[in-house]
């Protein structure tokens, strides 16, 4: 979850039209031309060195978080409502420029964080703790009393998950049915494929939840006006300029803490208001949407999970990064999830079937187990046509070997680990279409978590 507000936009203290909104995101999302550029967003959450099932202090992450913004890092350095830390790259021209600025800007993280007995994790969502909020600011006090207007969801969003973040550039304008939404449509449906192979949240409140990709469970059952995808098949420009128009008000910014947050308030509403926003508010209001593929001039594919490990970050990065800008790769991932769109349905991700059923049964689904074989296959032919090294190859090679052609992923071994422990059952499998179960799973707050 970014928190800083769009670049792409410059404030203007005058009100913005209901058509000016329209137009202004038509031009500020989807900035077209041949793929040149990469970037990556990494969150971890940051435990006691001693055990990751133990939080830190407030006060420990800010003395932590005080030394980390003296280092001098290439990528950007940002906190998260609830205490996670989030680095992001700077774009980069090639796969390898970006995985070594973020190698190394991680690894003088954490040599500072082991200063202080401290450690990060990745994880998709906390198995361990309740959500507990780190920042107090009046942005994620007005976020926090929207999101519970809906249910626990967003809370745990805030403050217990994380996430690997891929971003592209929107690419070129195409001819053909699809037109400049190729890759606007390919993100939407290899999207439930990489949330499947990359599914790492198997549990929550030291319980297991019934699903692979607790965190992505999470987003499918908040405000479907905020985290729901567009639809797809037309224009991808217009598409999101009514999704941005007619999604619902967060909040209003003020000069004074506590913000406002409207109920019932569409962005369209509001421009149609005796008060109505100015381009600042619409910058801001961009910020507060979380759909799985979020346009920024880029593409921002916001599905996949936290990775355990070091260097597990660098195997989505590779693996998408292949699919899309090499165009052999992508032509076969384009054949390989076209079937999977039949069974998405006309719903949005990340609500639809497919993407429900990615999320719980990670790749012990046999069509998308068959897919990410394919599309894995091809990502690691491909990336040495992107440059990629050994160390790349090498770890897109065993993720390959340990997960994609066993039909596991990451969440598995976790959810193995667990049981060791605690004596109970990995998993019940379950079969595609019914909780692993057979009936609903609910976490531990009892919320059933089915839809």
């Amino acid at each position: 979850m970014s928190d800083s507000v769009s670049d792409c936009t410059e404030p203007r203290r005058s009100a913005v039209t209901e058509a000016e909104v329209e137009a202004l995101v038509r031009g500020i999302c989807f900035k077209t031309g041949p793929p040149r550029l990469l970037g990556v967003e990494v969150e971890w959450l940051v435990h006691e060195l001693r055990g990751p099932q133990l939080p830190v202090s407030p006060e420990r992450l800010e003395a932590a978080y005080a030394a980390l913004r003296t280092l001098p890092l290439r990528s950007a350095l940002t906190v998260e409502p609830g205490g996670q830390l989030e680095l992001s790259s700077d774009p980069a021209a090639s796969l390898m420029e970006c995985v070594r600025s973020v190698s190394a800007d991680l690894d003088a993280v954490r040599a500072t964080l082991r200063e202080a007995d401290l450690g990060l994790s990745g994880f998709g969502q906390d198995p361990w703790n309740p959500p507990s909020r780190y920042l107090h600011e009046p942005r994620y006090d007005a976020m926090e009393r929207y999101l519970d207007r809906a249910g626990p969801e967003g809370r745990a969003m805030m403050c217990t998950s994380a996430s690997v973040q891929v971003c592209l550039d929107a690419g070129y304008e195409e001819p053909g049915p699809l037109g400049h939404g190729r890759r606007w449509w390919l993100a939407h449906q290899l999207g439930a494929v990489l949330v499947a192979a990359f599914a790492h949240s198997p549990m929550a409140g030291g319980r297991h939840t019934g699903w692979r990709s607790t965190r992505q469970s999470l987003w499918a059952s908040m405000d479907p006006g905020r985290s729901d995808a567009p639809p797809l098949g037309g224009d991808p420009r217009a598409a999101w300029a009514r999704r941005v128009l007619d999604a619902p008000v967060m909040c209003v910014r003020g000069t004074e803490a506590p913000w406002v947050v409207p109920e019932g308030l569409s962005f369209r509403d509001w421009t149609r208001s005796d008060a109505p926003p100015d381009r600042t508010d619409l910058a801001y209001h961009m910020t507060t949407l979380f759909p799985p593929v979020r346009p920024r001039g880029h593409l921002e594919l916001r599905m996949i999970d936290a990775q355990p490990g070091e260097d597990g970050w660098i195997v989505p990065l590779a693996v998408t990064a292949a699919l899309f800008d090499d165009p052999e790769a992508a032509e076969i991932a384009y054949r390989t999830v076209k079937p999977l769109a039949e069974r998405a349905g006309p719903g949005p991700a990340p609500r639809n079937p497919l993407w429900r059923d990615a999320a719980r049964f990670g790749l012990s689904d046999p069509e998308l187990r068959e897919a990410a074989a394919v599309c894995f296959a091809a990502a690691y032919e491909a990336l040495p046509r992107l440059g990629a090294g050994t160390e790349v190859l090498d770890a897109v090679a065993a993720f390959i070997d340990r997960y994609v052609a066993r039909g596991r992923c990451p969440a598995d071994d976790l959810a193995v680990s667990a049981a060791r422990h605690d004596g109970r059952p990995a998993h019940h499998e379950g079969r595609p279409g019914r909780s692993p179960a057979g009936g609903p799973q609910r976490l531990s707050d009892g919320k059933d978590m089915s839809t």
